[in-house]
């Protein structure tokens, strides 16, 4: 996704939820999110589409969508946020949230 634009569109287009996590090379609860996500994307492939946001590389949709911290992970769907969720959080917790929405 190289822009605002197509950004948004594909959330607004995708026919499954969408998660976004935005991330930053640097940050150490990204990186301890990244294998938490990873087998979610696996244990979910038909209910849910994980999508990585590089806060560093994409600082117009960080602004945009109010990241304050990271890892934040923002929930969509229809163009829609459902549900945001900031911090590095176990992978059993993350499925209790999102299975509210999913």
């Amino acid at each position: 996704m190289a822009n605002t634009k197509s950004f948004q569109e594909f959330i607004e287009t995708h026919e499954k939820p969408i998660l976004a996590d935005f991330w930053a090379s640097w940050c150490g609860p990204c990186k301890m999110m990244a294998p938490i996500l990873a087998t979610l994307a696996k244990e979910w492939k038909e209910r849910l589409t994980i999508i990585k946001v590089d806060t560093e590389a994409k600082p117009f949709l960080s602004q945009q969508y109010a990241i304050a911290s990271i890892p934040t992970m923002i929930l969509f769907k229809n163009g829609k946020e459902l549900h945001r969720i900031s911090g590095a959080i176990p992978l059993v917790n993350l499925k209790a949230i999102l299975s509210e929405f999913v």
